[in-house]
């Protein structure tokens, strides 16, 4: 029980890092760039994503098993699941909701963070 505890706190010290790359870039991209925010959401989930995978893979679940090509497609179609679910919790809370975008962003991360937990620890664990 303590080992999955830890495991728990390291996924949660590892998803706050990848919060802040995919909140900072959002705004990098909306703001700076002009880029419209569902495309910017869509870009720095993806770059987050692929952060919070390597992170994971490497410090959160620390007895990994070797990817196989059934894992491999669990992340693939989990992160694509996951993006389609951001985008969608995007969507609803700025347009139909009428919030700020960088506020929607934080209701969808949370979202999307109980998705990716279930998802990601089956597609690096086995």
């Amino acid at each position: 029980m303590q080992k999955l505890f830890f495991e728990v706190i390291r996924f949660g010290l590892v998803g706050c890092l990848s919060f802040v790359v995919d909140y900072g870039l959002l705004y990098f991209y909306t703001e700076f760039l002009g880029v419209r925010y569902l495309y910017s959401a869509a870009i720095s989930f993806s770059i987050s994503l692929l952060l919070n995978y390597w992170l994971c893979v490497r410090y959160v679940f620390q007895k990994a098993v070797e990817s196989t090509a059934k894992r491999q497609l669990l992340f693939i179609v989990s992160s694509i699941a996951g993006l389609g679910l951001n985008q969608f919790c995007m969507y609803v809370l700025v347009e139909i909701c009428l919030l700020y975008y960088m506020k929607a962003k934080i209701i969808s991360t949370v979202v999307v963070m109980f998705w990716n937990y279930i998802m990601k620890r089956k597609a690096v664990k086995g």
